[in-house]
């Protein structure tokens, strides 16, 4: 499966459109991991623990859009984007989405 962020794929040709793919996930931390993040904030400098759930959730919602390209018959996503919100304190959505086309090389 090719993903990528741009309109088009360079050395390919989009033979059909399937629609609007996407991946969606809902993450937030423990008590535990957020009273560690405390501590973190509280030294300075990158937050690792909301950086491994911030990564975590975006490949998540990644691989989540790459099995519904795939039930669609794609090969190809394009124009691929991530959004987040944040949904209530410390609950993030995630959501990945891309147009899941069929490719072939150009001639």
């Amino acid at each position: 499966m090719m993903v990528v962020t741009t309109n088009d794929l360079p050395g390919y040709r989009v033979v059909k459109h399937l629609g609007v793919v996407r991946g969606l996930t809902v993450r937030s931390r423990s008590v535990i991991g957020n009273i560690g993040a405390a501590i973190q904030i509280f030294f300075g400098g990158n937050i690792t623990l909301y950086t491994r759930l911030a990564e975590d959730a975006r490949q998540e919602a990644f691989d989540q859009l790459i099995e519904h390209a795939e039930a669609m018959g794609a090969n190809a996503v394009l124009a691929m984007r991530y959004d987040a919100n944040e949904i209530a304190a410390a609950v993030t959505e995630v959501l990945a989405y891309g147009t899941a086309v069929v490719v072939e090389p150009a001639p």
